[in-house]
């Protein structure tokens, strides 16, 4: 693909975003989702009303079972698995003492309970409340709760204006209660499509990071050799330099919040997963600038492609689907 891509097509009429979110809406209050409608629709973006996002997201991901009768108690399921992976791996010293002196009390043989207490007296500098041992259960409990207060005080005041983070409506309470547990299920589901990139053993396979990056430089090459070349062999810009960043944070830190959730409508409506999309769009971001690119040296291409200008998401995505 040589030159400029050709233009997109004129932006859609207001009433064809009417009518594309009423299919959605009617796709989501459906007895069984249709997910290969749900996906086709989906990939055009989802509307940003209260629930509608989260919702495709948990089906897309499959965190959510396509038959609608089965949401409450799968939910439920998760929430519950959730919270019993916390109290197993997050100790809580004060609920331990707290059950100790249960236990201890709750016992009839005095000189028992007299032990216990002797035995609860006896504690090593790393068990006591106030060290600050790196060891100490104490001391890992408060840092943890310190991280946890401060993350719960960002999560509220992230984009108060979106729908996700108001704190008025039921939705947003619901989301505010159940998006710890619903977030981390989610991301697993997420990471299971990208967990070889991430996997230091795997990084120099064909499955691995250098992999991905070498289809990343293939793809470029298929559909524009000229921009390719003069990138990694002219100015000796590769891959790894700028696109490490685009693939392992998923685009996360090249655009704004708004245009990266349009962005994760797309990747996540890909029914062979998120990557192969992933690598179209990164190369449709090399030839929206390749003007720029193959006029520019090693400084200002990497400075170029470190730093990606802001662009019309919509001209970007279209572009990429052309690539499929």
């Amino acid at each position: 693909m040589a030159g400029s891509p050709r233009s997109p097509p004129p932006p859609p009429p207001p009433e064809f975003e009417i009518s594309r979110q009423s299919r959605i809406f009617a796709a989501l209050s459906k007895k069984v989702i249709d997910l290969d409608e749900l996906r086709m629709l989906a990939a055009q973006g989802v509307p940003d009303a209260a629930g509608v996002r989260s919702t495709v997201w948990k089906l897309l991901l499959g965190y959510l079972p396509d038959d609608r009768s089965l949401w409450e108690q799968e939910l439920a399921k998760k929430r519950s698995q959730y919270a019993a992976f916390k109290d197993e791996f997050l100790s809580n010293p004060v609920e331990t003492a707290r059950q100790v002196e249960k236990e201890g009390n709750n016992n009839d043989n005095a000189e028992h309970v007299e032990n216990g207490l002797l035995h609860r007296s006896e504690v090593t500098q790393e068990e006591h409340p106030l060290s600050l041992g790196k060891t100490s259960v104490w001391n890992n409990f408060f840092e943890y709760t310190e991280i946890m207060e401060q993350i719960d005080r960002d999560v509220k005041r992230t984009h108060p204006d979106m729908h996700f983070f108001c704190g008025d409506s039921s939705f947003a309470k619901s989301n505010q209660k159940f998006a710890e547990a619903d977030s981390f299920f989610c991301f697993v589901e997420l990471l299971s499509g990208f967990r070889d990139n991430f996997c230091q053993k795997l990084d120099n396979s064909a499955v691995g990071i250098r992999g991905t990056l070498a289809k990343l430089s293939q793809l470029v090459g298929k559909y524009d050799a000229e921009l390719q070349h003069h990138l990694e062999i002219t100015t000796e810009v590769n891959p790894q330099f700028y696109a490490f960043r685009w693939i392992t944070l998923l685009l996360t830190q090249e655009f704004n919040f708004a245009d990266t959730i349009h962005i994760w409508d797309t990747l996540l409506s890909d029914p062979d997963g998120p990557q192969e999309t992933l690598l179209r769009i990164c190369c449709a971001m090399l030839i929206l600038v390749r003007k720029r690119l193959l006029a520019g040296d090693f400084t200002s291409n990497l400075k170029l492609l470190q730093n990606y200008p802001p662009t019309n998401i919509s001209h970007l995505l279209y572009v990429a689907n052309k690539l499929h």
